[in-house]
């Protein structure tokens, strides 16, 4: 058992190593970018705004997460778990929310025929910026309910505990509420995540079509690839793509664990490393994506 808790603790080591570090590498990036004006992209606030989301999500559970399998369960009271439960809910759904919104603004923009009206709203600074308040308004209205099931770990052995995250426990609630949760989270996630793989299913159909009606700019299939708009569209389908992977196996989990009535330990973490995955590893696409990094880190 012993060992079974450092390797886990090992996975989340790892995760938070490179996601901390990535997050922030691109969090000055993107500040530095949006408060001088220079080199700014149509997507930098969507993107800063998903790395913020990120960010959070690994403090708020993947760092205390990889404290309590080392051993250390008993840091936070009651209040710091509801604080740490509901701002990691609330990050969670805004990065969904954010990434949901990558897909469909390059799905727009690769469109030519679409709304001029549309387009032009969808790159207004303004409108952007309004999008992404109202994404994080809606996820602290949605989860508000959140704290209130969650307790302190000082309370871990208590008969109404369900779910024992270490540092700490959750309630288990009746079996009306526990269907409305599950209702209520599977739905919202069902939805973004149909519409990510719609737009980048239109995304994907949209440049094969094309290619086919204009195989003369393409060199070896090469030129569209490296060219801005190339790189900016794969690197959306790259992060849609693991969003949805990651996060359709971590809402399956996730609607798992509030049916069951007492979920294995081992679920529990399995859950938690792949909630983490995403928020960990997406700052390695953007980084690589994006060629002011180099200039920003005088590479």
């Amino acid at each position: 058992m012993a060992i079974v808790k450092l390797e886990i603790g090992v996975i989340f080591l790892i995760q938070m190593g490179v996601g901390v570090l990535g997050n922030i590498s691109l969090l000055c990036l993107y500040n530095f970018t949006l408060l001088t004006g220079h080199n700014v992209k149509p997507t930098d606030m969507v993107l800063h705004q998903l790395v913020l989301a990120n960010s959070m999500v690994l403090f708020s559970r993947g760092i205390p997460q990889t404290v309590a399998a080392f051993g250390l369960n008993y840091f936070l009271d009651e209040a710091g778990c509801k604080l740490l439960f509901y701002f990691h809910r609330v990050a969670r759904g805004v990065s969904l929310s954010t990434t949901c919104f990558l897909s469909g603004f390059r799905a727009i923009k690769l469109y030519p025929n679409f709304s001029k009206w549309l387009e032009l709203r969808m790159k207004s600074p303004k409108c952007i910026a309004f999008s992404c308040f109202l994404f994080w308004i809606l996820q602290l209205l949605i989860n508000i309910f959140v704290p209130i099931k969650v307790i302190g770990p000082m309370n871990s052995k208590n008969l109404s505990v369900k779910i024992n995250h270490g540092y700490c426990s959750s309630l288990n609630p009746d079996s009306f509420k526990k269907f409305l949760v599950a209702f209520l989270f599977f739905t919202v996630d069902f939805v973004c995540l149909v519409l990510m793989a719609w737009a980048s299913g239109f995304m994907v159909l949209f440049l094969h079509r094309h290619r086919q009606r204009v195989p003369h700019i393409y060199i070896h299939g090469r030129i569209f690839r490296h060219s801005p708009e190339g790189q900016a569209t794969c690197t959306i389908l790259i992060l849609v793509s693991s969003f949805c992977i990651f996060y359709s196996f971590s809402s399956v989990l996730h609607v798992w664990m509030t049916l069951a009535v007492i979920p294995g330990q081992w679920l529990v973490n399995t859950s938690m490393i792949l909630s983490s995955c995403f928020p960990a590893f997406s700052p390695l696409v953007l980084i690589h994506s994006d060629t002011r990094f180099c200039g920003f880190m005088d590479c």
